[in-house]
């Protein structure tokens, strides 16, 4: 189990690496492993603007279907295009070739109130 140090993280189990006034998000490798092998990822988001907390998208695996929910506040950017056709990116680099949305972040002390790797490590129960 993954729990990079440089990554802040909810307690729905997504991933924040911010970047500048954007922020990439995704899964964790926690998740990703309780979700089993992933087979579609839903992210029809791009353009809107969502708050925290709110559902962003879907992921669905063989056991079960998963809402995807806002990190931070703030409006889409990007989806991952490579989710559409390789879900099972979401499996083998769930910090990398598989994340999910950009999203320019509309308030940026949120960040402050994500946890860090730590806190998330407890939380996960590892």
């Amino acid at each position: 189990m993954v729990f990079p140090s440089n990554l802040r993280y909810t307690a729905e189990h997504e991933w924040v690496a911010l970047d500048g006034n954007f922020a990439i998000v995704g899964i964790t490798d926690f998740a990703q492993g309780e979700l089993g092998d992933i087979v579609f990822v839903e992210l029809d988001c791009i353009g809107k603007t969502l708050g925290s907390h709110e559902v962003f998208g879907t992921v669905e695996a063989v056991k079960t279907v998963s809402d995807l929910y806002m990190p931070l506040s703030g409006k889409i950017t990007e989806v991952n295009p490579l989710l559409q056709t390789q879900p099972e990116l979401v499996n083998q680099d769930a910090y990398g070739e598989g994340w999910m949305i950009r999203i320019q972040i509309s308030n940026p002390a949120e960040w402050e109130q994500l946890m860090d790797a730590g806190v998330y490590q407890s939380h996960a129960g590892h």
